[in-house]
């Protein structure tokens, strides 16, 4: 295999590996990281003796997530506040036309479920995504990991009922998340508290990760009327320069908002029964770098 060729083949497949890297990680940077240190195996690596180059490259990015999960672990950083994955650009309505490839691709990068698949351990979480996420036979994953295939059975029952406990209810129908986005915004922007209140459930909460270099609620708020209140009360100091970019991130709309040209916060939402159940608002700014120019 030339180099050239070499190349294309990496780049078909560099969706794939990707994806599961960030949700092996929920980090845009270490996902990145890892992905190109693929690369340099892939074209360090007798390319004439890999037979199914699909699964060589999802092999070592999968155990590369892995050791680099075990990495950041290891390190036991602290956290200021609460924490989100940072958020990922999305495109699923042209990569998955199918709906239903659409929803599981969606359900399984989503905020609430990374927030969950941090609690797995790295192996947990590494057959959670090779299995939900992209379909992959236990066999297949079995080999794909070096485990028994009996271990990775007992492992994927262990993530998926984790996962099943902690996975708040929520609906992934683009159009219906597109229309209460756009809905809060209007209340949220505007200060109409009585308008939010109507899109909220009564038991919504928010999640603000600022990673304490930004104002942001250092506890997760419950409750309609708290929450309104604190979105109603931020809406009153937005700077005179702010604009709004509607992007999907992580299977679903959210708003990018900017501050000038530069990326101030980005709100996303989920609904179940027409309300808004969660709102997270990410304003760390190491997280949002990576949204300038979309």
């Amino acid at each position: 295999m030339t180099a050239d060729l070499a190349t294309d083949v990496f780049e078909e497949h560099r969706p794939l590996l990707t994806g599961v890297a960030y949700r092996m990680l929920g980090r845009v940077a270490d996902a990145e990281d890892v992905v190109q240190e693929a690369w340099l195996r892939w074209y360090q690596a007798d390319r004439a003796a890999v037979r199914e180059p699909r699964a060589y490259l999802v092999r070592v990015t999968t155990r590369l997530a892995i050791d680099r999960l075990r990495q950041v672990r290891s390190r036991g950083e602290a956290y200021v506040g609460p924490w989100l994955p940072e958020p990922y650009l999305t495109e699923f309505a042209e990569t998955a036309p199918d709906t239903a490839e659409r929803a599981v691709l969606a359900d399984t990068v989503s905020l609430a479920v990374l927030v969950v698949l941090e609690s797995l351990s790295p192996l947990e979480r590494a057959v959670f995504v090779l299995r939900e996420a992209f379909g992959y036979p236990y066999a297949e994953i079995a080999t794909l990991l070096d485990r028994a295939e009996p271990a990775v059975r007992q492992l994927a029952g262990r993530a998926r009922r984790h996962v099943a406990e902690g996975r708040p209810r929520y609906e992934v129908d683009p159009v219906r998340r597109r229309d209460l986005t756009e809905r809060f915004l209007a209340a949220a922007s505007g200060g109409d508290l009585e308008g939010l209140m109507s899109l909220l459930a009564p038991d919504v909460r928010l999640v603000g990760d600022s990673g304490g270099k930004a104002k942001a609620p250092v506890r997760v708020l419950h409750t309609a009327d708290k929450v309104g209140r604190f979105l109603v009360g931020a809406a009153r100091s937005v700077p005179a320069d702010i604009s709004y970019r509607l992007l999907e991130t992580n299977g679903g709309p959210a708003l990018l908002v900017l501050s000038g040209d530069k990326p101030d916060s980005l709100f996303q939402v989920d609904i179940a029964d027409g309300r808004i159940t969660a709102v997270y608002i990410v304003r760390n700014p190491d997280k949002l770098r990576h949204l300038t120019g979309h």
